[in-house]
């Protein structure tokens, strides 16, 4: 562990120590995104804290000064890559360079495993000085759908705890790496959980989680665009809550579909690597990660 844990006689953000989170964290992470504006997501914290590692910094006047939490995917004995999200840092910590410390622990932290992130325009230079090349793009939309035009020719169905081996083969094989730890919360974390089907076999699958007033739809692993157009629809016929998603750019025709059918552009977020030129896996049937903070 780095030195950074030792304690100091000190409230400086700068020397105050770095150490691990747990889910007694939640409160006080949901707290630190209110204080940026951000939701406060204390469902997405929930997960990220349990399958994931959180790493940050107590205020000695209460709550945290900065936060992150980084989603390691892999065997423990040989761990391919890790997600770094939900970088945060309280406003009145903000520009003493706080997050640069955090961020410079977090990596020392992961040795040589790969990084990913998704970076804001306002995040993106902080990344970029660490060694972080932009990789990718994705674009989030939002919005009621809109039914209409042709439905998609695939069939969905609800899955079941017999699909659920398949759906980890078929998830390690598109995302490149294993993430059992993590898929296996979906039933429990996600209100809905489906996959397409051709011929009894299972050729995609979706989830849709809650996140404040939406739903956000993610993992979405499918073997073509008809397919995620199916699940994505398949989703939305069964909430009353508006959809929220980030696809990969590159994936333009489901991004023009989404739109048609009332889903609108927010925002856009640079996927970032550090010690890997691109990500793992086949982007062609991965469409939009389960959330921009774990990949």
């Amino acid at each position: 562990m780095s030195d950074s844990l030792t304690c100091v006689s000190t409230s400086s953000p700068a020397a105050l120590p770095i150490r691990r989170l747990t889910p007694r964290d939640l409160t006080a992470c949901a707290d630190l995104s209110e204080n940026r504006g951000w939701p406060r997501e204390e469902h997405k914290w929930g997960l990220l804290l349990t399958a994931g590692t959180g790493y940050g910094i107590d205020d000695p006047d209460g709550g945290l000064v900065t936060a992150c939490v980084v989603t390691a995917y892999g065997t423990p004995e040989r761990l391919e890559l890790g997600a770094i999200g939900m970088v945060l840092v309280a406003e009145r910590h903000a520009r003493q360079g706080v997050g640069r410390r955090l961020m410079r622990h977090v990596v020392a932290e992961m040795g040589t495993t790969p990084l990913t992130l998704h970076a804001t325009p306002l995040g993106r230079p902080l990344y970029e000085e660490l060694g972080f090349k932009v990789t990718g793009r994705a674009e989030s939309v939002r919005g009621h759908f809109v039914p209409g035009g042709p439905n998609p020719k695939v069939a969905t169905r609800p899955a079941t705890a017999e699909d659920l081996a398949t759906i980890l083969r078929l998830d390690a094989e598109v995302f490149g790496s294993d993430r059992t730890h993590v898929i296996t919360r979906l039933p429990a974390f996600s209100d809905q959980l489906r996959v397409a089907v051709e011929n009894g076999r299972i050729i995609g699958y979706a989830a849709a989680w809650p996140n404040m007033a939406t739903h956000v739809v993610g993992p979405l692993i499918a073997r073509d665009t008809e397919t995620a157009k199916a699940l994505i629809a398949s989703l939305a016929a069964h909430t009353d809550r508006p959809l929220r998603t980030d696809i990969d750019v590159r994936h333009e025709d489901l991004l023009s579909w989404a739109k048609d059918h009332g889903l609108e552009s927010t925002s856009f977020n640079a996927v970032m690597t550090y010690g890997i030129s691109e990500l793992p896996g086949d982007w062609t049937r991965r469409f939009a990660p389960l959330t921009v903070a774990a990949g």
